[in-house]
């Protein structure tokens, strides 16, 4: 975890996550298990990365200025992280989710300046995308970050998790197993650990 920093808001207090030995898994004399922390990241996720790194991103070419209303569809961490991030810069944030999303996401969501737009829990995540770009396509100033398409969220795997991974394991990697959602994590990592 970085430690003995200063920071110009809490986005970048995101990645450096540690990686812990787990010692009670698998027969002895076996493989040595580590497990990369991401509940470390301030908003406890790994999706924590990919939000700030699809806002960076976008500031870098311009997509993102202070006028930017940024608009996201999601159900999970990834609104959490953009809610984080656009909080921490201030940009304006709006998502959309099935109103079946839990009231506690909802509320934290709300507590980080988020708004939030429900669409009927029926539709499913395609109701909130459709929402969401019902929204893009009236507002003139608005991004959408797209994490399913965004190439800012392999990359940051690729820039940062993979190299941590990699170090913090002293050059020494059998395989690695990761959850897939978006495939982000998995891609970026494996990208680096092909290098």
């Amino acid at each position: 975890m970085p430690r003995g920093k200063s920071y110009e808001n809490a986005a970048q207090a995101i990645g450096e996550t540690p990686m812990i030995r787990i010692n009670r898994i698998g027969p002895e004399g076996g493989a040595t298990i580590f497990a990369k922390c991401e509940f470390f990241q301030p908003l406890n996720s790994v999706k924590d990365r990919i939000g700030a790194a699809m806002i960076e991103a976008g500031e870098r070419d311009g997509r993102i200025t202070p006028e930017t209303h940024i608009i996201e569809p999601t159900s999970g961490n990834t609104g959490i992280a953009l809610a984080f991030v656009c909080a921490a810069k201030g940009y304006k944030l709006t998502l959309t989710m099935p109103e079946s999303m839990s009231v506690e996401r909802r509320a934290l969501l709300r507590a980080m300046g988020a708004n939030l737009v429900l669409t009927p829990a029926a539709e499913g995540m395609k109701g909130a995308i459709n929402k969401a770009q019902e929204l893009v396509a009236a507002d003139p100033h608005a991004f959408m970050p797209q994490q399913f398409e965004n190439p800012a969220n392999p990359a940051i795997h690729e820039a940062t998790t993979g190299p941590e991974i990699w170090e913090d394991s002293g050059h020494n990697i059998d395989a690695i197993v990761a959850g897939v959602g978006t495939g982000g994590t998995i891609t970026g990592v494996a990208r680096f650990m092909k290098k």
